[in-house]
């Protein structure tokens, strides 16, 4: 499969700051938001988020992390047996200003099963969707927030988003199916 690298490390580095100023403008006050990465790529993204809000000053942000697994409408499907990641979510999600964080908004799918994920554990004050990398082809009424990189691809493209905590390098690559 032909693949292209779209992005390298610098490029995601400066692409993670982007989305933290988008967060920084639209918030007048931080101390209710908590980031809830979407296991995988969004855990650990939300965990460098975290770090450059820490650099800004803010260093007051929760983090948590949402195992999706069982809310997926493609269970039965993905395997006969799913691997669970854990739900790692240590604070009361009530009243807060929650912001998903997830590598790649495609379908939508993923956002509306991380949405009910996030709802049988409590009502928070607000959600919101922050996406690396989002490409289009929705098929439900779901759009990010907040967003690193607009990336149009065709339906038989993959975005390839490799993390260093995964991977053991950063970069984003196009791959033709």
């Amino acid at each position: 499969m032909p693949s292209k690298e779209i992005m390298n490390s610098d490029e995601m580095s400066r692409t993670l700051n982007r989305i933290v100023y988008q967060i920084l403008e639209n918030m007048k006050d931080t101390g209710e938001v908590c980031l809830v990465g979407i296991r995988r790529g969004g855990a650990h993204l939300a965990d460098r988020l975290n770090e450059i809000f820490k650099s800004e000053g803010k260093p007051d942000i929760r983090v948590g992390y949402l195992d999706i697994t069982l809310y997926r409408d493609d269970l039965t499907s993905i395997a006969d047996y799913p691997v669970l990641q854990g739900t790692e979510i240590n604070f009361d999600v009530i009243g807060k200003h929650i912001i998903l964080v997830d590598d790649v908004i495609f379908t939508g799918r993923t956002t509306r099963a991380a949405i009910d994920a996030l709802i049988d554990l409590g009502r928070p004050q607000k959600i919101s969707l922050a996406v690396f990398i989002d490409r289009g082809h929705r098929e439900l009424p779901v759009q990010p927030d907040f967003v690193g990189k607009y990336v149009p691809t065709s339906r038989d493209e993959i975005i390839e988003v490799a993390l260093k905590e995964q991977a053991g390098s950063d970069y984003v690559r196009i791959i033709n199916k």
